[in-house]
C-alpha cells in the first residue's frame, strides 16, 4: 500500500506507470519492425524520416533523452513535497506529450510532433517551477 506522502503524488506515481508502458511499446514497435524489415541487429538505421523504422527509433531515442529528466523532476519533487495538485496535473500532460510525441513521430505528422513536444517540455518545466518554489 502506498505511503501517506506518495499517496498525495497518486498521479505523478500513475504517470511513472504509463511512461514505462510507452517505453515497452516503443521497444517493441522499434523491434518488430526491424524483424519485419530484416533489419541487421546493432547496425545504424540510416534511412531517413521516410522510413517507418527510422522515425520508430528517432522516437524511442527521444524518449530515452527526455525521461531521465522527467524523473529527475519527479523525485526531487515529492522530496521537496511541492504541491501535489499542480504535480499530478502536470505529470499527466507529461504523459500526453510523450504519447502524443510517439504516435505524431509514427505517423509522421511533423508539426503534431513538435507541438506534443512542447507540451511536454513545458509540462516538466513546470513541474520543476513547482518544485523549486516549494524550497523557496
Amino acid at each position: 500500500m502506498m505511503s501517506e506522502m506518495l499517496e498525495a503524488y497518486r498521479g505523478l506515481v500513475c504517470s511513472l506507470g504509463v511512461l514505462a508502458s510507452l517505453m515497452v511499446i516503443q521497444i517493441l514497435v522499434v523491434d518488430f519492425t526491424s524483424i519485419r524489415r530484416k533489419h541487421v541487429p546493432g547496425m545504424p538505421v540510416t534511412e531517413g524520416h521516410d522510413s517507418f523504422l527510422f522515425r520508430a527509433v528517432r522516437a524511442h531515442g527521444n524518449s530515452n533523452e527526455s525521461l531521465p529528466t522527467f524523473i529527475l523532476i519527479a523525485v526531487f519533487a515529492v522530496a521537496v513535497q511541492a504541491n501535489p495538485g499542480w504535480l499530478n496535473a502536470l505529470a499527466m500532460v507529461f504523459v500526453a506529450g510523450r504519447a502524443g510525441h510517439m504516435l505524431c513521430y509514427y505517423a509522421d505528422l511533423q508539426i503534431g510532433r513538435s507541438i506534443a513536444f512542447g507540451i511536454g517540455l513545458l509540462a516538466m518545466i513546470g513541474m520543476l517551477i513547482v518544485s523549486v518554489a516549494a524550497t523557496i
